[in-house]
């Protein structure tokens, strides 16, 4: 199994030393360092170049945010926040967070959201993904941001419009994805990402919801964090203990745990048939 450097930041001790006990769970992770400020943080990411950053968001002085801003692309880790606000979530994925954890962090949020590093860290430190994020952090707005956190829980949402999926995240304009558009879409607690070939959207919603409720039939979950539209896979890779890569017909790669590979392989069957 890859070891990975990781660094936690944030400014209050009992949260580092509290996040430094959980992850005493994960031997493949090796802490390097820990710092309390943002110009500590970018000190030792020069110093020691982590795989991934556990990064709060509202410190003294400068925010999580402003560390992003002052990354260089060859020195971008993977980035899970870790923070007691809501509010922030929607912004986060919109800087290609890899998670967004809240405090108090529950053990079970903390494995999923490492399993999610697992699988993208090789993907996450590509030149493209940095020069997005870099974008992505040019166009927001200020590192505080000034909508509440209860209009936050109660504005971000999405309903269904004919053939279209409408999300509403209370910041941006309402989006009105066509179902077939969607690649694919991933889970981060109580947050989605739908992502199509060019943009990807953030809106507050459970996954076992959106499967059953809400998307049409071409769209199957291949994974506990992840759905994929059947219409967009191109082909599929096999590998050990039943497991798939899936190539989407835009490149991406997902993986089909076993649990879901059986399931999988019928669909993508029926949908060569039709």
């Amino acid at each position: 199994m890859k070891r990975i450097k990781a660094l936690l930041v944030d400014d209050e001790f009992s949260a580092l030393e509290g996040l430094r006990i959980r992850l005493e769970q994960f031997p493949f992770i090796d802490i390097v360092d820990e710092a309390t400020s943002v110009n500590e943080a970018l000190i030792v990411i020069n110093r020691c170049m982590p795989d991934l950053v556990f990064l709060d968001i509202e410190m003294p002085g400068e925010s999580g945010f402003d560390l992003l801003k002052a990354l260089q692309p060859e020195t971008y880790p993977a980035i899970i926040f870790v923070t007691a606000y809501h509010q922030y979530a929607i912004r986060a994925f919109e800087v290609r967070a890899v998670d967004y954890l809240l405090k108090p962090i529950k053990m079970a949020r903390l494995s999923e959201a490492i399993a999610r590093v697992q699988e993208n860290i090789g993907l996450q430190t590509s030149k493209a993904t940095m020069l997005a994020t870099q974008e992505s952090m040019t166009k927001s707005s200020a590192p505080h941001a000034t909508w509440s956190e209860q209009d936050s829980l109660h504005s971000t949402g999405y309903y269904v419009d004919k053939e279209k999926l409408v999300i509403q995240d209370g910041r941006s304009p309402t989006a009105l994805v066509p179902f077939v558009d969607i690649f694919w879409v991933d889970a981060a607690g109580d947050y989605m990402c739908v992502h199509t070939r060019s943009e990807t959207y953030v809106m507050r919603a459970r996954l076992k919801n959106l499967l059953h409720d809400t998307l049409p039939d071409e769209f199957l979950q291949i994974h506990k964090s992840t759905i994929v539209n059947l219409r967009h896979i191109q082909h599929l890779e096999s590998l050990r203990n039943s497991e798939f890569n899936v190539q989407l017909v835009n490149g991406k790669v997902l993986k089909a745990s076993r649990t879901y590979s059986k399931e999988l392989k019928a669909k993508i069957l029926n949908v060569i048939e039709q």
